[in-house]
């Protein structure tokens, strides 16, 4: 085990900057706003902690990257920013998601609610859900766990024609595997920065996945002919579980912080920290580092209180979700699972102590 503890210091330096432009807009920070974000240099912040590495395969370890502190963000010329004519994050369902119990139609809407709380400000637009046969991307069976994965660089050129005008990005989502080349095995999804694009599967966040009896194996051997979509009708998705639903969130704001020009956070711990497996990313926050929150704040201009306080009502609102209205089969009684968000909307609560005394 190794903990990552930068000094108080360049903590300090990566949040504030030594730039004199950068410390006067620090500067017009609210005083509870700034007795939050110093938290990232206390040393005895219960709120922001070091990041803690358990193995030499987790990302830092594997991955050795420079850092990027606040002023780098600002600095960017290549950063994206949203604008008042492309201030919409749209969102591409690709195939089916949850079970009989939860349609695409709702669970795409609780993705979409928290996506709008995380970059508040913003609008998201679930466009509708495609098929597979839609896209005409490449697929396969992979040979090492017998599921079907679709190609994420054929995909990525089919959300490239979809992308509207106002559109800051737009991403994919699918509960289907994906693989970026043969030669890969999977990857859990693939970005293009430049275009503001990126396809990104939660099919691997079934806890189930990784076992021998998993549902989404083929039953059958033969290799699957090109073009033949067939393959794909009735393709196992898994139950929407609460653990399920916070790891797609983590994931999607994640990889739309890349789009905004977040790197891979090294500070403290943070959602924007990079994760090589699953059990490294179920380690993540949910939620950003005070670095990190700076860099999104700069980037669109919320207020910081504000946005803990939507986050904070995404989870406990006791909303029973029906498909009335979205489709024609209602379906009553159907609860937003958010058990496994406790530990967080608890750290938002103390995070909202700190703004609003």
């Amino acid at each position: 085990m190794k903990v990552i503890k930068h000094s108080e210091e360049a903590l300090k330096m990566a949040l504030i900057s030594e730039d004199v432009k950068l410390v006067k807009l620090y500067e017009k920070f609210e005083l509870k706003e700034k007795l939050l974000l110093n938290q990232a240099f206390q040393p005895d912040s219960v709120l922001f902690k070091p990041i803690t590495l358990l193995s030499e395969s987790d990302w830092i370890s594997s991955h050795p990257q420079p850092t990027q502190d606040f002023a780098q963000f600002y600095h960017d010329p290549h950063r994206n920013i949203p604008s008042p004519q492309k201030n919409r994050i749209y969102i591409q369902p690709i195939g089916s998601f949850g079970d009989s119990r939860v349609s695409t139609d709702i669970y795409m809407k609780w993705l979409k609610d928290y996506c709008e709380a995380f970059y508040y400000g913003l609008t998201v637009k679930i466009l509708e859900p495609v098929p597979v046969s839609h896209t005409s991307c490449a697929f396969r069976v992979n040979e090492y766990t017998q599921n079907l994965q679709i190609h994420t660089g054929h995909l990525l050129n089919y959300l490239k024609k979809k992308k509207a005008n106002d559109a800051f990005c737009i991403v994919g989502v699918t509960m289907i595997d994906l693989y970026p080349k043969d030669s890969w095995n999977f990857v859990f999804g693939q970005a293009s920065l430049t275009e503001g694009m990126g396809i990104f599967s939660f099919a691997r966040y079934d806890s189930n996945f990784y076992d021998a009896n998993y549902k989404g194996k083929l039953k059958t051997t033969k290799k699957p002919l090109p073009g033949d979509y067939s393959i794909f009708d009735g393709y196992y998705t898994p139950e929407i579980t609460s653990k399920l639903l916070l790891r797609s969130c983590k994931t999607l704001t994640h990889e739309i912080g890349h789009i905004f020009g977040l790197h891979h956070c090294q500070w403290l711990e943070c959602v924007m920290q990079g994760s090589n497996h699953l059990e490294e990313s179920d380690r993540r926050p949910l939620d950003l580092c005070p670095i990190c929150l700076r860099k999104l704040q700069v980037a669109l201009g919320f207020n910081i209180m504000e946005r803990y306080k939507a986050l904070k009502r995404w989870i406990e609102e006791e909303v029973n979700e029906t498909e009335e209205g979205i489709s024609n089969s209602p379906i009553s009684g159907l609860q937003k699972p958010v058990e496994a968000f406790k530990e967080s909307c608890d750290w938002i609560v103390k995070c909202l102590d700190i703004l609003e005394k």
